[in-house]
């Protein structure tokens, strides 16, 4: 079952429309703000290129999101782990195909998040179609040799999620002697260190005169003079 879609703009990672929420029970309609944040991270990493433009499954507990990447456009679907990857690909290729009738130009000025709600509707007529595996068309689609490309990558998302936090981790500490060299090489720095190091220098000099002036009357009263 189709249980959550996701169309986003894959230049910036923006998610243009969704479908409705589809759950069966208490426990995953608890969980459902979880894997839509999911599928945001996913566009996200899609975006910056750290996931392929390939047709790909991602694995998250007994589910798997899956999308397809069209002109720049991501078209993704959270389903059961059991649903058929090949249903999938039909049902996300037909939403690419719905898409395409409309006005690029205008959905390139989409700023805000899930504004294009044109689209939600056509996601759900077309959701309806594959809701029951068994229907005689859907049949007809399993056991069709079919054209497209089912060659689906697949990844767990734990795997992703790992590899992103490596990636930050690598970048505060490429950023760090960055920020470090920055301080140390101001123009400001160089400026007090030429007002106060002959300061300094002279404070230093003066201290130790004054300890050997010390230490030499020390020594004379020890003397007897």
């Amino acid at each position: 079952m189709v249980k959550l879609t996701i169309v986003g703009r894959v230049s910036d990672g923006l998610p243009l429309a969704q479908c409705p929420r589809y759950v069966n029970d208490e426990e995953e309609n608890d969980n459902f703000s979880t894997y839509k944040q999911q599928g945001e991270f996913i566009l996200k990493e899609i975006s910056r290129a750290a996931l392929p433009l390939t047709n790909m499954t991602i694995r998250v507990d007994h589910h798997c999101f899956n999308y397809i990447v069209e002109n720049g456009i991501c078209f993704m679907s959270l389903c059961d782990s059991s649903y058929p990857r090949k249903l999938v690909n039909y049902y996300l290729q037909e939403l690419a195909k719905e898409y395409q009738k409309f006005d690029s130009r205008l959905i390139e000025r989409i700023t805000k998040p899930y504004s294009f709600v044109g689209f939600g509707s056509i996601i759900g007529n077309i959701r309806r179609h594959y809701v029951d595996t068994r229907t005689q068309t859907n049949l007809a689609k399993l056991n069709a040799k079919c054209q497209q490309n089912l060659d689906f990558m697949t990844e767990d998302l734990s795997q992703i999620v790992k590899r992103r936090n490596r990636s930050e981790m690598l970048d505060r500490i490429t950023q760090a002697p960055e920020h470090i060299s920055q301080i140390w090489g101001s123009k400001n720095l160089e400026i007090i260190a030429l007002k106060w190091t002959p300061i300094t220098i002279l404070t230093f000099v003066g201290a130790i005169l004054l300890w050997t002036s010390l230490i030499f009357r020390d020594d004379l009263a020890f003397a007897g003079f």
